[in-house]
């Protein structure tokens, strides 16, 4: 090994020779397996032991034999907690101000953590673990997700030995867009095969961890499992959400006072908490018309249909790691990443990028419907009174840092360890402190240097002190924490916290303008070790202490890179980073290779350009199947045959589907088939399809996807269709049965239209 000296001794000859190894890192006697499972957008009042009445049986027993923070915090998104939680730093020194792919140029935001903060992952692999990341990564600029991109920022190039999971926020639970290890796969089952992706994610886990044990048995590892569930499309087997049916007809009024009266009773909550207010801008549950409840009610059935078959799953990999006979040695830490997602809007949503799109479907689509929500046809999302309830007693929600965006479940079971089972414990604790309590329990010290990267200080602090008999009484140890999001922040010092919130965008109706200056927005001040809700503002009764927790705030930002406050959203999304690619108007496809990201596929939205596709085909057979297509039934296009005949779809975001066919089939031998979008100067554009020059269709597209195809990942593929289907009458992956000889998207004209960018400028212009 280079740089390694030579510990014995080397002659003339093997005779006056002596062999040496280099020694095997070894980690210390006693070290525990870590499993560190991460839910996602999963609030403080959702799982069973933190006062839902949600089943989560196997979280529940996780907490009974482990102990609960009942005041943990993480960042109020999930890329920046993620960063927390796998490196110690807080996530503007991660580079990980918001979520990865809407990085910006300035380094708090750059979306990817840098050397010098290295992952749990590289320090324990570097002290003799095996580690596994199975599930959500999310820690990868969009830009970085493909075949061609450099793995180095992907799960393997951060330390962990295996990966099976999937890029970006979200993926379709019925079919997601999968990788293993640096590369694309596709699921390994179909939907009418009984496949989700949760279980298939704790199948890659029991795998790797067999594949351990069959040839070492001793060597201990960590296993980050980190769920597509909670996080929209609220997607679970249809048997869970009907185990849920009726069950939230009494609305998110009712459940959360319900809830609130079980966390004062399990003590998750102090006594003297109060319940913060219903804010205006949720409607009350009775104010509610009668389709408008049984639609919310079933968001809800299927949010919590999810969740609950997550905990089944999570209780299946315990499982096995009680069969292997290591669960008294399993270090076992549960947290989600931030508070319940409002991204549903008011009403709720039955496809997450009609938002992008500026084209969100209304009550009487969404009702009519009613039966598709929590299935492969819809991403659904829940309106913000069931997030309002799922955060219980806090106020706000993810992306904002009131307690609502920043207060989790976090659970710690260790059998082995010395641990009081089934204790709560209400000292102060951060996402950036799980790093340290790991390597103490497991007696790893931080290292000065990985792979020749001088590392950076910890923020973190070990929380390990509290959780063993007597910790409840001992003085909290994380004094001070800073928070930011979107420009809201928040800092928290000794038992005091100060907040202010600063709107992204025209969300609510609360009067407040996002473009007003950060130094005119109003701070909060709360005691927040005897009012945990922040219900009682005391920033009029302490304008001094206020004054210095602010003074505090801008400290700890421009000692963390937060600076500068950045809240364009909107903005962000309409100006990604730059391309560096070569300029190109011509991207050619190849058949059968890995699907390509909608963020680096060419770019047809609301554009003149053409699909080219030269193929043959064999003697005595009808062409079938798909020749170039991105997308999903979510949205999407295909140019494809069916029957023999060729023809092209263009999927609105599951609104409605567009169809230019031939009525003509095509017979055997070498073919050229050319569909022509010509856009008009409104919505949408003429289509014209050609085989082998001549016309054989002719149709319009009202109105062509301006913003955005689909959020689930189903990116541009070649010769198939990732899946569900972009069309009807078929179903994916439909691989083309001829030869593709040649596949060419060109783009023949600018884009006309974007509305997102078109919105980005009026708010920022008002």
């Amino acid at each position: 090994m280079a740089g390694t000296e030579f510990g014995g001794r080397i002659g003339r000859d093997w005779r006056d020779s002596e062999p040496w190894w280099p020694p095997v890192p070894r980690p210390p006697a006693g070290a525990p397996n870590v499993l560190l499972v991460v839910l996602d957008d999963v609030g403080f009042a959702q799982l069973g032991c933190y006062g839902s009445d949600i089943a989560t049986p196997e979280i529940d027993r996780l907490a009974a034999g482990g102990v609960r923070l009942a005041n943990f915090h993480t960042t109020a998104l999930c890329s920046p907690t993620r960063a927390c939680l796998l490196t110690g730093r807080n996530h503007h020194r991660n580079g990980m101000g918001r979520v990865s792919d809407l990085a910006i140029g300035f380094p708090g935001y750059w979306g990817r953590p840098p050397r010098e903060n290295g992952f749990l992952s590289e320090v324990l692999g570097d002290r003799g673990y095996a580690s596994y990341a199975v599930g959500k990564w999310h820690l990868t600029p969009d830009d970085e997700t493909h075949m061609a991109a450099p793995r180095s920022s992907w799960p393997l190039g951060r330390g962990f030995d295996r990966w099976y999971g999937f890029h970006g926020g979200e993926t379709h639970q019925f079919v997601p867009a999968l990788y293993h290890d640096n590369h694309s796969v596709r699921p390994p089952a179909a939907i009418d095969e009984g496949y989700h992706l949760t279980e298939d994610l704790v199948d890659r886990a029991i795998e790797f961890l067999g594949d351990l044990r069959a040839v070492d048995a001793g060597q201990p590892f960590f296993l980050y499992l980190a769920t597509g569930a909670c996080h929209s499309p609220h997607q679970a087997p249809r048997a869970w959400i009907e185990r849920y049916r009726g069950r939230f007809d009494d609305g998110w009024d009712t459940w959360r006072e319900r809830t609130f009266a079980r966390q004062l009773d399990q003590g998750v909550v102090p006594p003297g908490t109060v319940l913060s207010p219903r804010p205006p801008w949720v409607r009350a549950w009775e104010d509610l018309g009668e389709a408008e409840r049984s639609l919310a009610a079933r968001f809800m059935e299927c949010f919590a249909g999810f969740l609950s078959h997550t905990d089944d799953q999570i209780g299946r990999l315990l499982s096995f790691v009680d069969d292997l006979g290591e669960s008294d040695r399993t270090l076992v830490l549960l947290v989600s990443d931030n508070g319940a997602s409002a991204e549903g809007g008011s009403e709720g949503s039955i496809n997450d990028v009609r938002l992008s799109n500026l084209d969100p479907a209304g009550l009487d689509e969404m009702h009519a419907r009613l039966d598709q929500i929590g299935g492969p046809l819809t991403h659904n999302n829940y309106p913000w009174g069931w997030t309002m309830a799922g955060n219980t007693p806090f106020k706000r929600w993810k992306r904002e840092v009131h307690e609502g965006g920043v207060a989790d479940p976090c659970i710690v079971r260790w059998p082995a360890g010395d641990l009081e089972a089934g204790s709560i414990r209400h000292q102060f604790a951060h996402a950036v402190d799980l790093m340290p309590t790991v390597l103490e329990l497991a007696g790893v010290a931080a290292p000065d240097e990985i792979g020749s990267v001088a590392q950076s200080p910890l923020d973190g602090t070990s929380f390990a002190y509290l959780l063993g008999p007597g910790g409840g009484m001992a003085p909290g140890r994380h004094e001070t924490q800073h928070f930011e999001m979107f420009g809201s922040r928040a800092i928290y010092h000794e038992g005091w916290k100060a907040v202010t919130f600063h709107p992204v965008g025209p969300l609510y109706d609360d009067g407040l303008d996002p473009n007003a200056p950060f130094d005119d927005d109003v701070w909060e001040l709360y005691h927040v070790a005897e009012d945990l809700s922040e219900t009682r503002d005391l920033a009029a009764e302490e304008p001094d202490r206020l004054a210095a927790m602010v003074d505090l705030w801008w400290d700890e930002a421009a000692r963390n890179q937060v600076l500068p406050l950045d809240n364009r959203v909107l903005w962000t999304l309409a100006h990604p980073k730059p391309d560096h690619r070569t300029p190109r108007d011509r991207h050619r496809y190849f058949p059968g290779g890995a699907q390509v990201p909608e963020a680096v596929a060419v770019n047809v939205r609301n554009r003149s350009h053409a699909l080219l596709v030269r193929f043959e085909v064999p003697g005595g057979v009808v062409p079938e199947g798909v020749l170039l297509a991105l997308g999903s039934a979510l949205g999407g296009w295909s140019l494809q045959f069916l029957e023999g005949r060729p023809r092209y779809v263009h999927n609105l975001y599951g609104k409605e589907h567009h169809v230019v066919a031939s009525e003509e089939p095509v017979g055997p031998g070498p073919h050229l088939l050319e569909y022509a979008f010509t856009k008009d100067e409104g919505l949408g554009g003429d289509a014209e399809l050609r085989c082998d020059g001549v016309v054989v269709a002719r149709g319009v597209i009202p109105r062509f996807t301006p913003s955005g195809f689909n959020g689930v990942g189903a990116g541009l593929t070649c010769g198939y269709e990732w899946g569900p289907a972009v069309g009807a009458g078929y179903r994916a992956p439909f691989p083309f049965n001829g030869r593709i000889l040649e596949a060419v998207v060109e783009t023949r004209g600018p884009v006309v239209r974007d509305p997102l960018a078109e919105l980005a400028a009026i708010l920022a212009e008002q």
